[in-house]
């Protein structure tokens, strides 16, 4: 018996889908076997298409939160102005 071994995106470590039907039917699959609701999302590292368990039209995107944080400092004793 042939066992399928899927590749896997450096960056994020998650199964690579060259095609985004592709992946939208193996989203479709985890919900009718697992029961679990998964999105599709196309990768900015690899260029290709991952699933993910976050809700896409109720979370930010990974860039919005990066600009969202306040710059700190490592510097000793440094207190952010309010």
């Amino acid at each position: 018996m042939h066992f399928f071994t899927p590749q896997r995106c450096r960056a994020t470590s998650k199964i690579m889908y060259h095609d985004k039907a592709i992946a939208e039917r193996a989203a479709d699959e985890s919900f009718v076997s697992r029961g679990v609701r998964l999105w599709v999302y196309r990768c900015d590292y690899c260029e290709m298409w991952h699933l993910t368990s976050r809700d896409p039209s109720t979370s930010l995107p990974h860039h919005d939160l990066e600009r969202s944080r306040k710059p700190h400092s490592r510097k000793k004793g440094y207190k952010p102005r309010r």
